[in-house]
């Protein structure tokens, strides 16, 4: 203050130093202290680490017990070879966060006879939900958990590879189809005997001869050359028809219950395939409004209605004896204003003769 006297006495001086230094002093401290820390930790790293990780170990281990226990797990048995048994295998995430519903558990077999299983099914029945049970029960029991099923019967594999769901990528410019294109070339390209292969719906992404086309050709590489153990999930209900050329195909299905125009998903793998996709009663399912529900019924009736037309065709196509066009040339090349009655009724005859041996043939 301007004109103004300040008055001080030695004791408010020292207290005045004290607290103006006291913020680097306290600074100080702190890092002498975290010096300390340090060098002590730096000391007794390898004892920590150690510690530590035993310590994860242990917490790791009670956390599968417990679960185990809580979730009725077993004890799966590693074997040798390259078999996969599972009865009465269960999802354990799906199974946990839905108590309130009773989980259909199912069976899987993948051997050196049967290593490729293809799977139909309309959407939302559980073919999904399927593999992904099988992978988990897969990795549970390579890490030394028990696992969610009855029985497991679990052969050495070196990888788990997987293709499921749909996604782009849209930084690096690609297509979700070409995702899914990359996504399964990386797994033609590593994987083994020993490999468990997940497929889900490969080919979809394009147009449907296409589609069906690259995921014929990827079954059969899968069959002839790397001979993973293979769950295949599909649409193309033409790819069934891999089992009658292939011993190693097993088709297998969803169980679908039909009542009137509706349907339950019965979540049951069975045997066999499905011939249908039940894609509108799954729409109706999904909250599809009626008139547009009605409309795809009536547009799927004349598409099947020309399939029919067709097959019928190209069945009668394929009865037709192609004796019967050179036959048929025969009689066109005869002139009948050059020949005499006799000469045509002996004609007449041989043609009788020729057709009936045509048709015995």
């Amino acid at each position: 203050m301007v004109g103004s006297e300040r008055y001080y006495t030695v004791e408010l001086k020292e207290l005045e130093l004290k607290i103006s230094g006291s913020k680097e002093l306290a600074l100080k401290k702190q890092q002498e202290i975290l010096k300390t820390l340090r060098d002590k930790i730096f000391f007794n790293l390898r004892t920590i680490q150690s510690t530590a990780q035993k310590i994860a170990k242990v917490d790791v281990l009670t956390s599968l017990a417990n679960v185990a226990n809580e979730n009725n797990y077993v004890r799966p048995k590693l074997i040798d070879g390259s078999s996969l048994e599972i009865k009465s295998g269960r999802h354990p995430i799906v199974e946990a966060l839905n108590k309130e519903v009773m989980f259909v558990p199912n069976d899987t077999t993948l051997n050196e006879e049967k290593f490729f299983n293809l799977i139909t099914g309309p959407n939302m029945a559980g073919k999904s939900t399927y593999m992904r049970q099988v992978a988990i029960i897969v990795i549970m029991a390579h890490i030394g958990s028990f696992v969610p099923a009855d029985e497991a019967k679990i052969s050495i594999m070196d990888r788990v590879f997987t293709r499921i769901g749909a996604s782009d990528n849209l930084a690096g410019g690609d297509s979700t189809f070409m995702v899914e294109m990359k996504e399964v070339s990386n797994i033609l390209k590593h994987a083994k005997p020993n490999s468990l292969v997940i497929l889900d719906e490969v080919g979809r992404g394009t147009s449907t001869f296409d589609g069906l086309s690259i995921a014929w050709a990827i079954s059969e590489y899968i069959i002839k050359k790397i001979k993973s153990r293979t769950l295949f999930a599909t649409h193309y209900h033409e790819l069934t028809d891999l089992s009658n050329i292939y011993d190693e195909v097993e088709n297998l299905t969803i169980a679908v219950d039909k009542q009137g125009e509706d349907i339950v998903f019965l979540r049951k793998i069975i045997n066999g395939f499905s011939s249908k996709s039940y894609g509108i009663e799954v729409a109706k399912l999904a909250g599809i409004n009626e008139p547009i529900v009605e409309r795809a019924k009536e547009i799927l009736e004349l598409h099947e209605s020309k399939e029919n037309v067709q097959i019928k065709m190209e069945s009668f196509n394929e009865a037709v004896n192609p004796n019967y066009d050179g036959f048929v040339k025969e009689i066109s090349k005869i002139d009948i204003n050059t020949i005499s009655p006799l000469e045509a009724l002996n004609l007449l005859g041989k043609i009788v003769e020729k057709a009936s041996d045509i048709n015995d043939n």
